[in-house]
């Protein structure tokens, strides 16, 4: 009797331990069903808000000036708009005196510059807001024997004191000169970093970075000057004063023509409409900075 009592308890026992361990299981996988439905619903609803701040903007904005720029003003405009499929970025490339005039009246809402903007164009209420630091490279036609020039032989070629190559080290050819045209931020920054503003003897003034690398690269005997982030193998760089056109070397200020890409505006960028200022704080962002990076060029101080 004592047996049958002892095996019925022992049975009761068990039944209750099942019944119990079979509750924990359900409670700990409807609490885990639980947690997990409210990390989906929490991540959907930090998706949606994602969404909702890129939807918010909406309608456009003008850029005009340097073709230099072209290239990262190109990246960021893509990516911009791609971030926010209701916001349209215009930019036109006409050089950088065309792009601070076009600000300057109100025609645009930012005018691209590759050089710095002077003190007439700031007292004007236009707002230099520099987002690059560019290299200019010397560049010749691929077959030239020359391969560095020092500054001094550099302005007197531009200048037409030197007019053969055989002066510097090269074959006997004549020098063909290449430039940018008058109102160029790139012809203005490598003119007035070498002192030689208005002195220069060119054989040919292009609109575009793109027409003088085309020249250079088809004409025997050229030499021009163009933005570092476009050179390629079309043409061949020069070293100056036996330095390297390099990102490097311009941080650390052993090559010296390099100058600011400016993205101007009428006054401060806290006075823009938000779709601008929503712009330049793209640009600031880390993926505008990867942008400006990757198109080869150095992000300012």
């Amino acid at each position: 009797m004592r047996k049958k009592i002892l095996a019925a308890v022992m049975t009761g026992m068990m039944l209750f331990s099942l019944a119990a361990c079979g509750s924990s299981n359900e409670e700990t996988t409807a609490a885990t069903t639980a947690e997990a439905q409210g990390d989906s619903t929490e991540a959907e609803g930090d998706t949606t808000e994602a969404t909702q701040a890129a939807g918010d903007l909406s309608g456009s904005i003008s850029l005009s000036g340097s073709t230099s720029m072209e290239v990262v003003v190109t990246a960021l405009q893509e990516a911009f708009m791609e971030a926010n499929p209701d916001v349209t970025v215009n930019a036109e490339y006409v050089g950088s005196g065309a792009g601070i005039e076009a600000v300057t009246a109100g025609t645009v809402d930012i005018g691209n510059s590759s050089r710095a903007l002077t003190d007439e164009e700031k007292s004007a209420g236009v707002v230099e807001n520099i987002i690059a630091i560019d290299g200019i490279a010397i560049v010749t036609d691929p077959s030239n024997e020359v391969s560095s020039l020092t500054q001094d032989q550099l302005v007197s070629i531009y200048t037409g004191e030197i007019t053969n190559w055989s002066e510097v080290g090269g074959s006997d050819s004549p020098i063909v000169v290449i430039g940018r045209e008058a109102g160029s931020g790139t012809r203005g920054a490598f003119e007035e970093i070498l002192g030689i503003e208005d002195q220069c003897a060119y054989s040919s003034e292009l609109d575009s970075t793109g027409g003088v690398m085309a020249r250079v690269a088809a004409t025997p005997g050229a030499i021009g000057y163009v933005s570092l982030d476009v050179v390629d193998d079309t043409v061949k760089p020069l070293q100056l004063d036996g330095v390297d056109a390099t990102e490097e070397n311009i941080k650390a200020g052993t090559y010296v023509l390099s100058r600011p890409f400016v993205m101007a505006t009428k006054g401060e960028i806290s006075e823009q409409s938000e779709l601008v200022q929503a712009w330049f704080d793209y640009i600031a962002s880390p993926e505008g900075q990867d942008i400006i990076t990757g198109a080869g060029l150095i992000l300012p101080d």
